[in-house]
């Protein structure tokens, strides 16, 4: 039988850290599961965990930014990922701007999208939202972007994985 999380680990994903602000509180998370869903309109789906303390600044803000990481900020997806915003404020000391609806953008990653919420259904221990592109650029034309397989075990989701299929 094949090592689930080995396998999954191998999957190409890209590494982000998406930002949210709602009624004055910001916060912002490691994700590798954003993926383009559609040209016309642009759309993108993203998981997130319902128990993350930046899920319900996203559901109240119906907005949200995602930095794409690039090779070498292996750092920004540690501390974006492996800390709470419920015990700290990880932005802190991180350069950044907000957004339109002022979810915070990262301004040393590789590009940015900005993007509006037009539905979300529960996907077994995650939420699956579906947003609208509504901005975004590239910040760094020379740079490749850090994929899930270059964190290593960062995350500990090899812990997560069902036993067999």
């Amino acid at each position: 039988m094949a090592d689930i999380a080995a396998l999954f680990h191998r999957l190409s994903y890209g590494v982000y850290v998406v930002g949210v602000a709602h009624a004055g509180r910001r916060d912002a998370f490691t994700a590798a599961w954003l993926m383009q869903v559609s040209f016309d309109p642009l759309l993108v789906a993203l998981s997130i965990n319902p128990g993350n303390a930046s899920y319900p600044l996203l559901l109240g803000s119906g907005r949200f930014a995602a930095s794409v990481l690039a090779r070498g900020q292996l750092e920004l997806a540690r501390r974006f990922g492996t800390r709470s915003g419920r015990d700290e404020d990880k932005l802190a000391g991180v350069a950044w701007r907000p957004g339109p609806g002022g979810a915070p953008i990262l301004a040393e990653t590789l590009a940015f999208i900005e993007c509006e919420v037009v539905d979300s259904r529960p996907a077994g221990d995650h939420e699956l939202v579906l947003a609208r592109v509504v901005g975004g650029g590239v910040l760094r034309e020379d740079a490749s972007p850090l994929t899930y397989a270059d964190t290593g075990a960062m995350d500990g989701s090899a812990e997560l994985y069902p036993p067999h299929f």
